[in-house]
């Protein structure tokens, strides 16, 4: 095939649908491609025709001209598709299979990697520990919004569905499942949620509600969400949560008012590096002070998960210190309180198939509670925009129009 329809960052807050080559086993040189990876084959590869791919959160953050992505990259690291080609060294993987790609491209050869670590893969990046596809300094692996991608390693990444029409029955949800569902059950499980547990979870975007849904799952007793979005708020109280606005003043006074007491068992960070200030100083942006504000709010003795994205490099940042990612964090009270912090990529393959038996047997519905929205590649510029301006919505990209409803 000649061409493969993609999307791609062209510049601060425009991406266009561009045509582009049709994938290959052998890494090409292009726009945010590592050097030391053009030329790097892939006979352990697939080709995937994309199925289902969705516009995330943190390539907002590349969108918005946060970080030093450069122009032409192809965005996207949210994959679900069909096997269409098979590399010469693939040996499980089938022509036909239906498949969700963690976002995490992992070798499954190296240290990390077989101590489940498969975020932090030492092999796929030659710059850092970690790669993802479509993503700035993860490597160059070319993004996956496009009708087709290639995927390394296959046997070890891929993780097939048992049955192709059951999945595409519950494809909307099933595509969670490469990014955003287990990087907010990561964040709840490393934050020690469990049965009876009371939860905040900073953030009602498509990540923070996706960790809301894990805390029913793990079985919170209250699940607690903040944000300025009231679109996004309403989104979390549609599956039983309590919501706060944050633009009305500290977090802690408004638990104290829920849970008669101004402490919860755990703590999940969902905003990141762009979080805004509470109460009055909610129009401006202040990147520590979710961080800040889970240590005042999370018990003595409790942890915070913090699956939320900080970088090394963002170049719009309110000072030069959070330009490289210095963040003025009241380190002292989490040392005080005894807390634990869990940060970094969400080794996706550690919980994927747990979470799809989970999908599939009807015990969650992680697509209804994200309200995704399946549109077609075409219209990926307006679900751009539409998601920065704060629509409580997760896009699901359609690149082959094979998803109903």
């Amino acid at each position: 095939m000649s061409g493969n329809k993609a999307v791609a960052y062209m510049g601060p807050g425009k991406v266009e649908v561009r045509t582009t080559e049709y994938p290959t086993f052998v890494l090409k040189d292009g726009p945010g491609v590592n050097p030391a990876n053009v030329g790097r084959k892939t006979p352990h590869g697939v080709i995937l025709k994309s199925v289902a791919t969705n516009i995330c959160g943190s390539d907002q953050h590349m969108v918005r001209g946060r970080t030093t992505a450069p122009e032409g990259l192809v965005l996207g690291h949210e994959i679900t598709g069909e096997v269409v080609e098979t590399g010469p060294d693939v040996e499980f993987i089938k022509v036909g299979d239906l498949c969700s790609v963690p976002f995490n491209i992992s070798c499954g050869r190296c240290r990390n990697c077989k101590e489940g670590k498969t975020g932090i893969c030492l092999n796929v990046n030659p710059d850092r520990p970690g790669s993802a596809y479509g993503y700035v300094d993860m490597g160059g692996w070319v993004g996956g919004q496009a009708e087709y991608v290639m995927v390394p390693y296959a046997d070890w990444n891929l993780l097939r569905f048992p049955d192709k029409d059951r999945a595409m029955a519950k494809i909307l949800d099933l595509a969670m499942l490469s990014d955003i569902f287990p990087t907010g059950y990561h964040g709840c499980v490393t934050a020690g949620v469990t049965t009876g547990s009371t939860v905040y979870v900073a953030g009602a975007g498509p990540v923070g509600l996706a960790a809301a849904t894990s805390a029913f799952l793990l079985g919170a007793a209250v699940v607690i969400v903040g944000d300025l979005n009231e679109q996004r708020l309403a989104q979390a109280r549609s599956f039983g949560c309590e919501t706060i606005d944050v633009s009305k003043g500290d977090p802690k006074d408004q638990i104290e008012q829920l849970l008669g007491e101004p402490e919860v068992d755990c703590g999940v960070d969902a905003v990141g590096f762009e979080a805004r200030g509470h109460g009055g100083d909610s129009a401006r942006e202040a990147p520590a002070t979710v961080l800040n504000s889970l240590m005042d709010i999370v018990r003595a003795g409790g942890a915070l998960g913090i699956p939320g994205l900080y970088v090394t490099g963002d170049p719009g940042a309110v000072d030069d210190a959070a330009k490289v990612g210095s963040l003025s964090i009241r380190l002292g009270l989490g040392w005080a309180k005894s807390h634990a912090f869990y940060t970094g990529q969400c080794p996706v393959m550690r919980y994927n198939r747990a979470l799809m038996m989970a999908i599939l047997n009807d015990r969650v519905s992680i697509a209804k509670n994200v309200n995704a929205t399946p549109i077609p590649i075409d219209q990926a510029p307006q679900g751009y925009q539409e998601f920065d301006e704060g629509a409580a919505r997760k896009y699901v990209l359609d690149p082959h129009g094979m998803i109903s409803g």
